[in-house]
């Protein structure tokens, strides 16, 4: 039985590109709360974190799970080589971001009542969920349009 050679520098780069990695990965997320929290009225993190709002949870929720989506299929077509792969899965990021931003808008534009309003409901509400799974669904395919 033989168990191979062990090459340090090799673990250790990849330690390295894992970390910087997160931090694109993280970076985008932070910056798609601060998004939605622009987006959507009052201040967010009140509203989900103090004021226990469902349907500002439910919309949070949804648009992280839909950039984390986004963040995962950016890095892992980014480039191989390491700078070069942060700047695509920053740029395809924030891109997602905006993308996310923009269908929110679109949302907002047909949702009768207005998603302003839904968001600010003390109830949980139907429409936040219909919105919040529509908000998954355009990340997935705005991941899938990731070249």
């Amino acid at each position: 039985m033989t168990f191979g050679s062990l090459d340090g520098s090799e673990l250790g780069d990849g330690v390295v590109a894992t970390l910087l990695y997160f931090v694109v990965g993280v970076a985008v997320l932070g910056l798609g709360f601060l998004a939605l929290d622009a987006l959507t009225p009052g201040n967010l993190r009140t509203q989900v974190y103090t004021d226990r709002k469902p349907n500002a949870a439910i919309l949070l929720g949804a648009n992280h799970l839909a950039l984390a989506v986004i963040v995962v299929t950016a890095i892992m077509t980014s480039s191989d080589e390491l700078l070069q792969g942060l700047v695509d899965s920053a740029v395809y990021g924030v891109l997602g971001v905006v993308l996310q931003g923009v269908a929110l808008r679109v949302l907002d534009a047909f949702v009768p009542g207005h998603l302003r309003a839904i968001v600010d409901e003390d109830r949980m509400s139907g429409a936040a969920w219909a919105v919040a799974t529509s908000l998954v669904a355009i990340g997935v395919v705005n991941a899938a349009a990731l070249s």
